[in-house]
């Protein structure tokens, strides 16, 4: 696995870690573009699988993690086409970002979401994919899609769901609010704290301790202490294009779309 430098983000390997940095401004939203170059990603995981023990994505944007799916680009390129093509191209989209998603869930490196500021709806999906979080005092994450009438679209339910039960699944979905990162910290969201601007230097002293151990044995403890929830995740996307379709969502979709707010996305 070589490096690489794209539009969106980068990686490189270094003694047996992997490190993806996000670099889109404002905030590393999740659109066409960085989902190809996520699915690049994926492609380049595969071959390193055997020669790496830890995978650690972060953030280079001050404004944080990331603020989720790029919902402008979602409803200016789905604007155009006909209800039925509309949906169809949302769908698709949904199928290729579970895959990657699915790929980072399911890849056999202990992987580690280094964080900071904002990790909303999807680039909370995108951590909840890792197998632990690290953040700063910053960060703040949330489930805002409620607020435009849609459910999160990345696999976020099942995984949390997975990882802490239905009790924060009902909290962070239906309120919409953010916890902060000594509430993540207690109900287990999080597993490391760090200090402000501290949390990839964190993520790589972890990653060096992982990568000390055996590496064929923390693939077997992966796997059996974490599955991953195919059948819900599959359940998701049938969800989140059903609310799609409707009138109250196109519209709350236009509005966002047309907010002159730098982070409309903030509660």
């Amino acid at each position: 696995m070589s490096g690489f430098r794209g539009e969106t983000l980068s990686w490189e390997i270094s003694g047996g870690v992997i490190e993806l940095k996000l670099h889109r401004e404002p905030c590393n939203e999740i659109g066409s573009k960085t989902l190809e170059e996520l699915e690049n990603f994926c492609a380049a995981l595969e071959a390193a699988k055997k020669s790496a023990g830890a995978l650690i994505i972060y953030s280079a944007m001050p404004a944080g993690f990331s603020a989720g799916a790029d919902l402008r680009e979602l409803y200016r390129r789905s604007q155009p086409l006909p209800p039925a093509e509309r949906l169809a191209a949302v769908r698709d989209f949904l199928h290729r970002i579970h895959h990657v998603l699915n790929t980072i869930d399911d890849a056999p490196m202990t992987t580690i979401a280094a964080v900071h500021g904002v990790t909303f709806g999807g680039g909370l999906e995108l951590a909840l994919a890792c197998d632990m979080i690290i953040a700063d005092k910053t960060a703040r994450f949330a489930f805002p899609e409620l607020r435009l009438g849609l459910i999160p679209g990345f696999g976020g339910i099942p995984r949390l769901k997975r990882d802490l039960g239905n009790a924060i699944v009902r909290d962070l979905l239906l309120t919409g609010r953010s916890y902060n990162v000594a509430k993540a910290q207690s109900i287990g969201l999080v597993s490391q704290l760090a200090a402000e601007g501290e949390a990839l230097r964190a993520a790589r002293a972890t990653a060096a301790q992982i990568c000390k151990f055996d590496r064929d044995t923390a693939i077997v403890a992966k796997r059996f202490i974490k599955k991953v929830p195919y059948e819900e995740l599959r359940t998701e996307i049938e969800i989140f294009c059903e609310l799609f379709s409707r009138p109250a969502v196109e519209e709350g979709l236009r509005k966002f779309a047309e907010s002159t707010d730098a982070m409309p996305y903030l509660p």
